[in-house]
């Protein structure tokens, strides 16, 4: 008989800062990439081991894998962990936590609003960042639910410091595509960008658990803003790929990794809700100027063909760049990196 496949092996780490890092929107046809990272430190084993395995009956109902946990569509559950993390992380002196999504994106988002606006054209930069008429949907008590999550963990050993949110919009997605390189590379890069940012925040090398990225099981080589840096390789497979950064930590990218660690199910929560709200911004604004289109979702389904073939003459009317609305196919090249 065939020997049972080993676990992947765990590596020591003697640090306390943890991040969970995962991408929501890889893909649809239409609408943002969104990756999200989570920043938490460690005040013992006990919190380390939280961080790093499925979340306990305690906290299943409010923590884990955005697919499993979000019926019909619904990413609320997302909102209230976006503005309970939020307000739990707000700058000491701050009166108030965000009062409307746009404010809490700001406050999230990896980029400047300005960094976020300057692929636009002027002419149609409210396409998705049109603010106008947004509310919270997420409940007070729902909020509260996690906030008092959050001081459980803590309670427990691991003390969720803040997120955030790194949006790569259509356009962005589709002149990465022009100049050679995948999605799946674009995922990678901002994975890095946050696991850098995290780092800073943290102000000590941090144990990033990151969601497998495509059908990659050899990262080093597709590096980018990580590239050029000295790294050892842990491990290299289809469950696990590891790597020890000097400077930076350590990076191991996991077979879902949102439904086995905590910290990452945390951060696909918060990119799910905010990847949904850019996209409904997105149908508003086709809404506007034809009532009837249907609230699409934006991945490759029914809905969202009837989306994209009812608002095609109100595009051309308005000169919307064909780069900002609908991404480049995937192509031969992306679907086998994808294992599809």
């Amino acid at each position: 008989m065939p020997s049972t496949p080993r676990a992947p092996k765990a590596f020591p780490w003697s640090g306390s800062h943890y991040v969970g890092i995962d991408e929501n929107g890889m893909g649809p046809r239409l609408g943002p990439l969104i990756v999200t990272s989570v920043l938490a430190r460690a005040d013992a084993e006990r919190g380390a081991k939280i961080a790093a395995t499925k979340p306990s009956r305690a906290f299943a109902e409010r923590i884990g894998d955005s697919k499993k946990l979000f019926a019909g569509g619904d990413s609320t559950l997302g909102e209230a962990w976006a503005r309970a993390i939020a307000a739990r992380s707000a700058p000491a002196g701050t009166t108030s936590a965000p009062r409307a999504p746009a404010a809490l994106l700001e406050a999230l988002a990896l980029d400047s609003d300005a960094t976020l606006r300057a692929p636009c054209p002027s002419h149609h930069a409210d396409l998705c960042w049109a603010s106008d008429g947004e509310a919270f949907a997420a409940s007070a008590e729902a909020v509260a639910g996690c906030a008092k999550d959050l001081e459980r963990l803590a309670a427990r050993g691991l003390d969720v410091l803040g997120v955030r949110v790194a949006i790569v919009c259509t356009r962005k997605l589709n002149d990465a595509v022009e100049a050679g390189l995948s999605r799946f590379d674009v995922d990678l890069h901002t994975m890095e960008r946050l696991a850098l940012a995290a780092r800073a925040d943290a102000g000590e090398d941090v144990y990033a658990f990151c969601g497998k990225v495509g059908g990659f099981d050899f990262y080093g080589d597709r590096f980018g803003p990580l590239g050029g840096r000295l790294h050892t390789v842990l491990c290299e497979g289809r469950a696990r790929s590891e790597y020890q950064l000097p400077g930076v930590g350590r990076l191991a990218f996991l077979r879902d990794a949102d439904d086995t660690h905590l910290i990452v199910g945390l951060a696909s929560l918060v990119g799910k809700w905010a990847r949904d709200h850019l996209m409904r911004r997105v149908v508003r604004w086709h809404r506007a100027h034809v009532p009837d289109a249907p609230d699409a979702s934006g991945y490759h389904d029914p809905v969202s063909s009837r989306f994209i073939e009812a608002t095609s003459l109100v595009r051309k009317k308005l000169r919307v760049d064909p780069r900002c609305f609908e991404r480049t196919s995937i192509g031969k090249k992306e679907a086998a990196l994808a294992g599809t």
